[in-house]
Formats: C-alpha cells, structure tokens, sequence
C-alpha cells in the first residue's frame, strides 16, 4: 500500500516521496523577473528538509503576465541562467525541480496593458482588462512556447501551466470571466480551446518523456462558474495532447469568500482522479502528517501539496518520518544525529 513516503514515477521523473511544495508567489524579483539569492536559499531550504518535488512559483511567460512587478519570469533568454543556478542547486539537495508557467490577464497589478478574454473588472484593486485580440493570443501561445523552451534549457523536471486561480487561462476556461462570441468562447469546447494551443506549443518546446502537468480550480464557488464536473470534462478534452498530471486547486476567479479548512480541496482531486483517471496532486490546508498519509493510502490523491506549511515548517518531510517512525528516509548527514 502506498503512502507518502512511497516514491511515485511519472514519465521520466522519479520522485523519493509524495510531497510537493506548491507553487507560491515570493515577490522577491524585481523588474527583471530574475531568480535572485533569497530564491535558491527559500527553495533550497525545502529541498534539504526532504521535499520531493519543489515547483517554482508562478512565472510569468510575458513581462505583462506578470501577477506582481517583481514575480520570476521566463520571458526572455536572460532569465534562463539564473533558472540554471537554482535548478542546479535544487538537484544537489537531492529534490526535483518544476517550474508554474502562468500569464496573470486581468489580475495583473502593475498595470501594464492589461489584458483577459473579456473586459470585465476582477475588483478594484485591478485595472480593467482590454479584451484579447486574436493576435494577442497569438503572442500568448507563443510565450508559453518559448518560456517552456527557456525551461528546458535551464533543467527543469517538470513544468505546470497555471490554468487555475483566476488567471488568464482560468478566464478563458470559466463562464464568469469569458464572454466572448469567438471561437474561443461561449460552450465549454470553446473555452478550452486556447488551454489545447498552449499545450500544443508547450509540447513542441518539453519532450514528451518529460512530464507536463495543468493547475486547475475545480471549484469556483459561483452556482454559474466551472464545476469539478466541467473542470473533468475540459481535462478529458485536452489531456491526449500531453497532460500527465492534475494539480487541483479551487476558487480565484471571481472575489468571493471561501470557506477554507483542512483537507477542502481534496474531494475535488479524488473526483477528477475517478472522472479523468488521470494522477493528481492533492492539497489545501494540510498540516497533519496522519491525514496526508491516509489521503494517499487511500487512493483519495497521488501527491501531496504543501504551501503555507512549507514556509512554516521547511523540514516537514524529515520531521513527519521520525513521527511516523519511517527509518528509510535518508536525512541530509548534517542533520542525521537529530533524527
């Protein structure tokens, strides 16, 4: 029986364990969009603590995808050899490393040609969008080939496209935020219809022995947005260009309030794992080494996500085998007289 310290292979990439840091936004760039030394110490850190699999926050594929101005880019050549430094350092530590490509559309705060499906305002801490031309989502297919490219170059293991959280690809995917009469709108084959191109693209840049994951908001806490049934539906539609893995998340489309609590998203993952039988990465909230453990036991998720209680706890994974009386997780030599 699997558990979280059971490794887990996906295409050419063999993870120790089942534990994922989730990708978080560090703001810690600037308008470079270069790794800089706070990112190889944060991600650094997490892979020394045991994480298996570490992706890199959110990073933009243009500088006007950006979420903040000082996100991590892959927009340009330049970025590709801090990429290569952190990647580097992240594989000595003994983690695998990927990468979250994402365009922010209209939740973009820096104000720079902001750009969505359709003009409409996600609150007003944001500017309004312009609606996308189709030469626009050109470009942005575009950028996330080359990003995916730039990925290669510099190591990564994985790559995810952000497809969740309410930014662009999500305002394209979702009912709330697109509203446009085009063939990228109006019925659900529509909607998914710029996540295919991307993937496409992508695929042409990231060998397909190499895994390609998707982030989604299976949720989006409006009787009138995507349901995990749509979400399901749109994954089946585009997981045969190349999609390996599912990374379930919710909510972020429209400024709502969630009700969060340990374990809300999971049920949303073990639905699509059923509907799509496809792995998922799982999470929300978790802290518990016991529940994360009996969600894999289970069959409930594949992998675990950890987010707020990685940056709390980067050592969680060491810390959770001595609980667990685990005596087969290498700790670094370092550490191993406080195991």
């Amino acid at each position: 029986m699997a558990d979280i310290f059971t490794e887990f292979k996906v295409k050419d990439l063999t993870l120790k364990n089942r534990i994922v840091m989730a990708p978080m936004c560090m703001y810690s760039s600037d308008d470079s969009g270069n790794v800089k030394d706070f990112h190889v110490c944060h991600y650094n850190t997490r892979a020394i603590g045991g994480t298996a699999l570490i992706i890199v926050e959110a990073t933009a594929v243009e500088k006007r995808g950006r979420i903040s101005g000082n996100d991590l880019g892959l927009w340009d050549d330049s970025q590709t050899s801090g990429m290569k430094r952190l990647v580097d350092e992240v594989h000595r530590y003994g983690a695998k490393i990927g990468v979250q490509l994402a365009h922010a559309g209209r939740k973009n705060e820096t104000g720079e040609d902001v750009i969505a499906p359709s003009p409409l305002l996600f609150n007003f801490k944001y500017s309004t969008p312009r609606e996308m031309t189709q030469e626009d989502i050109d470009v942005v297919i575009e950028s996330f080939g080359q990003s995916a490219r730039r990925a290669r170059e510099a190591g990564f293991d994985f790559i995810e496209i952000h497809g969740a959280h309410g930014y662009l690809i999500n305002q394209f995917l979702s009912p709330l935020t697109n509203e446009r009469k085009d063939n990228f709108g109006g019925g659900i084959g529509n909607r998914r219809r710029i996540l295919k191109k991307i993937i496409n693209r992508v695929r042409l840049e990231w060998p397909m022995e190499k895994p390609l994951g998707v982030r989604v908001s299976a949720y989006e806490y409006d009787a009138s947005g995507n349901s995990t049934e749509d979400i399901s539906m749109i994954v089946n539609m585009v997981k045969d260009y190349g999609v390996d893995i599912v990374n379930v998340s919710s909510g972020g489309v429209i400024d709502t309030k969630i009700d969060a609590f340990p374990g809300y998203q999971i049920a949303y993952g073990t639905e699509i794992k059923k509907k799509t039988n496809m792995p998922v990465i799982v999470g929300g909230l978790l802290e518990n080494h016991h529940m994360a453990n009996e969600i894999v036991r289970n069959n409930r998720g594949d992998l675990i996500f950890l987010g707020r209680e990685l940056l709390r706890n980067p050592y969680w994974v060491l810390q959770s085998s001595r609980k667990l009386g685990i005596d087969s997780v290498e700790w670094p030599k370092q550490y191993e007289r406080s195991k």
